[in-house]
């Protein structure tokens, strides 16, 4: 099993309209297709500054060739939609793990 990771910085004047975002609409659609499972958003706490925040997307997958598959098929165009939706209000960096335990 892995765990597909997304951690989102965005501005605190952006971040309330960030989480509607991710829960309404990137979530859902991520899911669509039932590759990516088990969605769980978090609020990273570690690394906080004045002005901006973190939040962290996670979605299980069954392998490395689904995520591939699901990036080219679904994946792209959501993060795109994202982007669309906040410009360059919102950076994101993508981090895959295997769950060991």
């Amino acid at each position: 099993m892995l765990i597909y990771n997304t951690t989102f910085q965005v501005g605190v004047a952006d971040a309330q309209n960030l989480v509607i975002y991710l829960h309404e609409s990137y979530i859902p659609e991520a899911t669509k297709s039932g590759i990516m499972k088990n969605a769980r958003m978090a609020r990273i706490i570690s690394h906080r500054d004045q002005d901006s925040e973190c939040f962290s997307v996670q979605f299980e997958v069954e392998s490395m060739a689904l995520i591939h598959k699901w990036y080219s098929a679904e994946g792209k165009r959501i993060n795109d939609d994202l982007l669309k939706a906040f410009k360059n209000d919102v950076v994101g960096f993508p981090t895959m793990m295997e769950v060991i335990e």
